[in-house]
């Protein structure tokens, strides 16, 4: 008999954060601070075992709230960007953009620094992944064949990376 496999979405209403942010489009051009209300799916795929209860998801749902919680109502700046440069102050975080031409200012307290090249949903959704690969309890990367993790930026517009368990 074949393995039968499932797919687990995990998309809670609270499964979300607002944010600040601004899309780096070249080295002189860019757009304006402005937010978004960012909503997550996660699609995480297993096998059925005998007991009908392929893991419990519930530590899934608590890691990806605690996420969302900690980019809740900030401005989001990536540190990895080729062009931007992040510079912390001891009250204040700068960002310079288009060689230095434009300064940006934000308090400490109102941003939170990412190790990312922009701040897109297919950026986003990529670090989430790498966070929730690093969070995975023992033993369900062995169960666990596939994850995709999906950040949607409005209705009907979204980024997703996906994680599959080489065999």
């Amino acid at each position: 008999m074949s393995k039968r496999l499932t797919r687990i979405e995990i998309c809670k209403q609270d499964m979300k954060f607002s944010a600040g942010h601004f899309c780096i489009f070249s080295r002189e051009e860019r757009e304006n601070l402005h937010g978004h209300n960012y909503f997550l799916n996660v699609i995480l795929e297993a096998e059925v075992p005998e007991s009908g209860l392929s893991f419990n998801y519930s530590l899934y749902k608590n890691f990806i709230r605690n996420i969302c919680k900690s980019l809740d109502e900030v401005v989001l700046l990536p540190t990895n960007s080729p062009y931007l440069r992040v510079a912390e102050g001891s009250e204040y975080v700068y960002a310079y953009f288009n060689a230095d031409k434009e300064k940006l200012c934000f308090l400490k307290r109102d941003v939170k620094l990412l190790p990312l090249r922009n701040i897109t949903v297919e950026e986003l959704s990529y670090w989430f992944l790498q966070k929730l690969l690093l969070d995975v309890p023992p033993g369900h990367k062995e169960i666990i064949g596939l994850i995709e993790v999906k950040i949607f930026s409005g209705p009907g517009q979204s980024g997703a990376s996906i994680w599959r368990k080489e065999t």
